[in-house]
């Protein structure tokens, strides 16, 4: 990772663990692969240290005091979409599919080799960086005018009009809309949309999500049902309904 005067930037990393002897392992070989590493062992010092240093990847034991993890990753995924990797010592299959179902990205079991942990590590730091760039190029505004039936988008002008009438959209439900047209027939996840469209800083979860979608259905009237809902993932615009003028 660089910063934007070429100068080298060490990738974060929060390891939340309560075995010391364990930590103490793990630290050593992340630092010797060249990461920062910050070391919590009980889940309430794990949000802190998070809201504070803002990793770029979390490795997150299951059992710890204080708070546990499942609960610490409920309570990241409320505000934050930063890779996590389960550390565990849980190896049935219901345990790695209630971890995953709350929002995390990877899961190894006690016990693990240094050399897979940290190649995990690679590949999550690597994914987080393609969604990165992902999400850059959808925030980027273009300036061909995008339509959806009789609907207009104009990016310049930061107008809609349906009919020829102007539409009162908040900005939100501007980004929501223009995302949704450049992009006709793409799924786009619950968590994408908050980091694309609140930079991921938004806090409210999935609700805010669907109360913006909600509000700006009503105000496409019928044009709205081309916005598809995709249970338990997100949003989708009518493959074939949009296109650029």
């Amino acid at each position: 990772m660089y910063r934007g005067d070429d100068a080298p930037v060490m990738e974060k990393i929060l390891l939340v663990e309560d075995e010391n002897d364990l930590a103490k392992i793990v630290m050593r070989e992340l630092r010797g692969a060249g990461y920062e590493v910050f070391h919590a062992e009980d889940g309430l010092k794990a949000l802190d240290l998070h809201e504070r240093h803002q990793p770029d990847v979390v490795l997150l034991d299951w059992m710890l005091p204080r708070l546990n993890g499942l609960e610490v990753l409920r309570r990241l995924r409320q505000s934050s979409a930063t890779p996590v990797l389960m550390l565990t010592a849980r190896s049935e299959e219901a345990d790695r599919v209630i971890g995953l179902e709350i929002g995390a990205d990877d899961y190894l079991t006690k016990p693990f080799s240094m050399r897979e942990l940290v190649a995990r590590v690679r590949a999550l730091l690597r994914r987080a960086e393609l969604i990165k760039l992902t999400i850059s190029a959808d925030r980027r505004v273009a300036s061909e005018e995008l339509c959806l039936g009789n609907l207009r988008l104009n990016p310049q002008t930061h107008e809609v009009t349906l009919d020829g009438a102007l539409l009162d959209l908040s900005p939100t439900e501007f980004a929501l809309l223009q995302l949704l047209l450049r992009s006709p027939g793409r799924a786009f996840s619950r968590s994408y949309l908050i980091e694309t469209l609140w930079s991921g800083t938004y806090i409210g979860g999935d609700r805010s999500v669907d109360n913006v979608v909600l509000r700006l259905r009503k105000k496409l009237g019928k044009l709205g049902d081309s916005i598809e809902t995709i249970w338990g993932i997100g949003y989708r615009l009518h493959n074939g309904a949009s296109g650029k003028v």
